[in-house]
């Protein structure tokens, strides 16, 4: 997975990891790297899926206006379908 920030006309990556065994990624992203503005999530559903998978990436773009404001975006994968949302 991977979290990129708009930047100009495209996107620069801020950070890069992979999902504990729990699914989630703690403490990954330093809190000066977090600012207001469009960020875009970017999942490797593939490597959960296979080679085969009918959506080998999902990529979220949401928007911070509160830097300092806890973010959470799951996404919940089966092999034909995806949904996510902002949790808490």
């Amino acid at each position: 997975m991977r979290l990129e920030r708009r930047d100009g006309d495209g996107w620069a990556t801020v950070a890069a990891g992979r999902t504990d065994t729990d699914g989630r990624l703690r403490d990954w992203v330093p809190a000066e790297a977090w600012g207001a503005g469009a960020y875009r999530l970017v999942f490797d559903t593939a490597a959960h899926l296979g080679p085969g998978a009918f959506f080998p990436e999902v990529a979220v773009v949401f928007q911070v206006a509160d830097a300092a404001r806890h973010h959470h975006v799951p996404l919940l994968l089966s092999p034909f379908g995806y949904t996510t949302y902002r949790g808490s």
